[in-house]
């Protein structure tokens, strides 16, 4: 298992049982720690290890647990381990990359309340919050939600409307933000800096619940979403001053078959000009459904070139949950 180390939050950014109108340290409990093991063979081993730990939300008296996808991903094991110590065992039951929401089950009792679902809409700047880890308060960061906005990520991934909040916890990963009456209102997804490097500070990005609902059904069902899968190009980028480049290619993935190189910079999809990272992939998704061919001009070397990527379903490169 993958070591959850020895990172501490100060007391003065900690959540305070007086602070708040529900049962503080019941709500907590709900949040395990969660650790799995990846193949080595398994496509997202490079990036994102073969070990990795973080945290999980009970949110179905039988063990169902929420949390941030990539932990799971291609996962083979999966413990989750209790604030009083017990670990469990557990398996993947299904993972969303459009949300990056992922759920597990508990194969063992957990014995755990399971925090109830909120509603992420109801929170507003400003707005007093806690981002739970495991381990309860000394685990469990104090928070503000300092803005709601779109999130692009470099992993083909965007957010129409992300929650920002600070100080950052840690150990971010599959943490619980719990709102003012005790609900789950998101799952945490990123570290990042807000600022220039004078006074820069470390935040937290935050995904929220409200995306759960529409696809929870289809992921307890059948492991995914029941809509077509968005075209994939297997490509890591960036925002410069230049435009969006490109930074790197999945191995074996559509745009490395293509002969996109990083350096690229992104012009125009389908003879669209693009403004920034979400713009991009926006165009490239409105083209149709997984498999369809997505015409690119990019700018390499100060020369123009035209491109064709052949699309892919991401979840084809990954390796599936083994089924208990």
């Amino acid at each position: 298992m993958a070591s959850h180390g020895d990172w501490k939050i100060p007391a003065s950014v900690q959540p305070k049982p007086g602070d708040y109108a529900y049962d503080l340290d019941r709500a907590l409990s709900a949040v395990v720690a969660l650790s799995t093991r990846v193949p080595p063979e398994a496509f997202t081993a490079e990036t994102l290890g073969t070990e990795r730990a973080g945290n999980g939300v009970v949110i179905r008296a039988d063990g169902l647990v929420l949390t941030v996808g990539y932990l799971i991903m291609e996962a083979d094991t999966v413990w989750l381990t209790t604030h009083d110590g017990r670990s469990v065992p557990g398996h993947v039951v299904g993972f969303d990359a459009a949300t990056g929401l992922g759920l597990v089950q508990a194969l063992q009792p957990l014995g755990l309340p399971a925090l109830p679902i909120g509603n992420s809409e109801s929170l507003g700047i400003g707005d007093r919050a806690i981002v739970a880890g495991a381990g309860g308060r000394t685990r469990s960061v104090a928070v503000q939600v300092i803005a709601r906005q779109e999130f692009a990520g470099y992993w083909e991934y965007l957010l129409d409307e992300a929650l920002f909040t600070a100080p950052s916890h840690p150990h971010w990963g599959g943490t619980a933000l719990i709102g003012a009456t005790g609900e789950l209102l998101g799952i945490g997804s990123l570290q990042l800096q807000q600022g220039g490097s004078g006074g820069a500070r470390m935040i937290n990005m935050v995904v929220p619940i409200d995306l759960l609902a529409p696809i929870l059904d289809d992921l307890t069902a059948r492991g995914r979403p029941n809509r077509p899968a968005r075209p994939w190009l297997g490509l890591y980028a960036t925002e410069s001053d230049e435009g969006v480049v490109v930074m790197g290619l999945a191995d074996e993935g559509p745009a490395e078959s293509a002969d996109l190189r990083a350096g690229d910079v992104v012009e125009a999809v389908a003879g669209e000009p693009i403004a920034d990272l979400a713009d991009f992939f926006r165009r490239v998704w409105a083209l149709g459904e997984a498999g369809v061919r997505v015409p690119l001009t990019v700018r390499r070397e100060g020369r123009i070139l035209k491109l064709a990527v052949t699309s892919a379903d991401r979840e084809r490169f990954l390796m599936s949950p083994q089924l208990h």
